[in-house]
């Protein structure tokens, strides 16, 4: 159960563009390098306590019409992600009414762990998603969070710092390991309403006369 309220558009993004790595060759090889990456990503991101892989999720496109409107989700709790097997799995669930239909997006979703003021463990569905594009041009993988915990300041502008400071490096530490790996440096995302990436982290907004930040509670 959700216990952590969650922003519409992402709080942060990084964006790491994998051209260099992407393979020619038929849809089947760039879905397998694409779930690879993914893995890889994804293990750091456990290794963290930021997301437990359980499910992977594919919107599907038609040639020159866009998107379908059909997404297929895959259950993959234990299987390694960039296993052949589940690329098989992805490849199969291709919506039969759309035999030519290609993946634009591919999505990695899980629970993670974060901590409150106390200290105190918490589950909490999607507090981090990993958002991948299978384009043959070249791979790409975002990594997004939508809630406050990575923040200076709490969606209702108050100032939590011993929740930041519980949450927030873990984060950073997991992208710098992603990076670290892929040998190339993240783009962070447009900025939102809620939020954007500086860096590894997210970025503070100046404090008013009583110490208080802005109040997003009203686009949530």
């Amino acid at each position: 159960m959700s216990t952590l309220k969650r922003a519409p558009k992402h709080v942060g993004a990084w964006y790491w563009d994998l051209e260099e790595i992407t393979p020619d060759g038929a849809e089947r090889d760039v879905i397998a390098a694409t779930l690879t990456a993914a893995e890889r990503c994804a293990e750091i991101l456990r290794a963290h306590a930021l997301l437990e892989a359980t499910s992977v999720e594919q919107a599907w496109y038609a040639p020159g019409s866009g998107p379908t409107g059909l997404t297929s989700k895959l259950s993959v709790p234990v299987t390694p992600l960039g296993d052949p097997e589940v690329t098989e799995r992805v490849l199969g669930s291709r919506p039969s009414g759309f035999p030519d239909a290609f993946i634009g997006n591919m999505y990695i979703r899980g629970p993670g762990t974060w901590f409150d003021a106390e200290g105190n463990a918490r589950r909490e569905p999607e507090l981090v998603t990993i958002w991948l594009t299978p384009d043959s041009a070249g791979i790409s993988v975002e990594v997004s969070v939508h809630h406050d915990i990575w923040c200076w300041f709490d969606f209702s502008g108050r100032p939590h710092p011993q929740v930041h400071r519980r949450n927030a490096p873990r984060l950073a530490g997991a992208l710098q390991e992603i990076t670290s790996h892929f040998g190339v440096k993240p783009e962070t995302g447009e900025p939102t309403y809620f939020g954007h990436a500086v860096g590894y982290g997210i970025s503070t907004d100046d404090a008013d006369e009583n110490g208080m930040g802005l109040d997003v509670t009203d686009k949530l």
